[in-house]
């Protein structure tokens, strides 16, 4: 379990004090806003209303006890930036902050936010991509270059095995596990053989599976 200081309870910082909560998590939610803080108090372990730009209040909250520091606060970038800057100064291990534009991330690394997260960008990236073709089910980023998709089974490999089509050695693209009715079967091996109705989870270079399933 991890300790968790979560400053800003917009939209974004909502889901994701909801979502650690769901993980079992120990989470300390802030937002200047009472009725954020009042609406967010099942999911949490606890919540204050304060300024987090105010250096007194944040040192008051020990910040050095925390292993993640997210900044989610979205409608006001001069107070994202000057308590990201206020969370490294008074020793905040790791400062996760959010940004909507590549300028305002450049500003926050240079002031002490150790990564930086695009929920807006990144959820628009996930919908162009999962709504592009038919036949992608989900998708996600791992790093630059690389990602997983939930493809449907092309229907000319319906009845053959993974080993017959050897999309590992032709195209570097693994197979990671297929999924039919809901159910995620993660032992894939060589005899494994496609069926109808099927999708798998493949991983790879992002050029190379949109390149062989036709993406984008």
């Amino acid at each position: 379990m991890k300790s968790i200081l979560l400053i800003g309870l917009g939209r974004f910082g909502r889901h994701i004090a909801m979502t650690l909560n769901e993980l079992k998590q120990h989470v300390m939610a802030i937002d200047h806003v009472e009725e954020r803080v009042d609406a967010i108090l099942p999911y949490v372990t606890n919540a204050q209303i304060g300024d987090s730009t105010n250096e007194e209040f944040l040192k008051s909250l020990g910040v050095k006890n925390f292993d993640v520091c997210i900044v989610a606060i979205g409608n006001n970038f001069q107070s994202s930036l000057e308590t990201t800057s206020l969370l490294k100064e008074l020793g905040a291990k790791l400062v996760v902050s959010r940004a909507a534009q590549e300028i305002q991330a450049k500003f926050l690394l240079r002031n002490g936010a150790d990564e930086i997260v695009y929920p807006e960008k990144q959820l628009a990236k996930w919908t162009a991509i999962r709504y592009s073709s038919e036949h992608i089910f989900d998708y996600i980023e791992l790093s630059e270059g690389y990602a997983i998709f939930e493809i449907e089974v092309p229907k000319e490999w319906i009845g053959k095995t993974v080993g017959q089509i050897d999309i590992r050695k032709r195209y570097s693209i693994t197979i990671m596990a297929m999924k039919k009715n809901g159910k995620m079967e993660l032992r894939v091996t060589p005899d494994t053989m496609f069926a109808e109705d099927q999708t798998m989870m493949v991983f790879g270079e992002s050029k190379d599976i949109q390149k062989r399933f036709h993406i984008l």
